[in-house]
């Protein structure tokens, strides 16, 4: 699998890069998922480099740390393959990202919160959900729950990532 560079030059700006990052809680779960997701997709349609692709979280308590082992065998079990260690939003991120999708609305409301001490803020803050076709605003955290947790956040990661791609392909 090809690794894509994650951190943006100052060439960048000049080029038709289109950016994403998906941020969830603590970067173990959702986010990663999404990433591995939307990336797969991207691949799959032949567009992945014109693409920045990334993921984050608001807190700090995981940097540094691999996914969740459940995510990544739910991700495995649909052929997709995650390497990603947990990072925190910075606020470069809300500079050099045009996208920057969450999972929930603490998730929102936190990055909302940051992106106010942004000068420059470029970024359009959104939850990944808004996408959804079958409408389910919320992807919830699976962290303290069961592989089918997982499943759920996978589907709907799936759901979303095809319709966010199509609105910007």
């Amino acid at each position: 699998m090809r690794h894509i560079t994650k951190t943006f030059d100052s060439n960048m700006a000049t080029t038709s890069m289109k950016s994403v990052l998906f941020v969830c809680l603590g970067n173990i779960c959702r986010s990663p998922i999404a990433e591995a997701v939307f990336r797969k997709m991207a691949t799959d349609a032949g567009v992945v480099d014109k693409w920045v692709i990334d993921s984050g979280a608001t807190s700090d308590w995981n940097t540094g740390s691999s996914p969740d082992a459940r995510g990544v065998a739910c991700l495995r079990k649909h052929d997709i393959e995650a390497s990603h260690r947990a990072r925190q939003v910075t606020k470069d991120d809300f500079v050099n990202f045009e996208y920057i999708l969450c999972m929930d609305e603490s998730n929102l409301s936190d990055l909302k919160r940051k992106a106010n001490s942004v000068k420059n803020c470029k970024a359009k803050i959104e939850l990944l959900g808004s996408y959804d076709p079958e409408k389910q605003l919320i992807i919830r955290d699976p962290y303290y729950g069961s592989d089918e947790d997982f499943e759920k956040v996978y589907q709907q990661c799936v759901r979303c990532c095809k319709a966010f791609l199509e609105a910007n392909s």
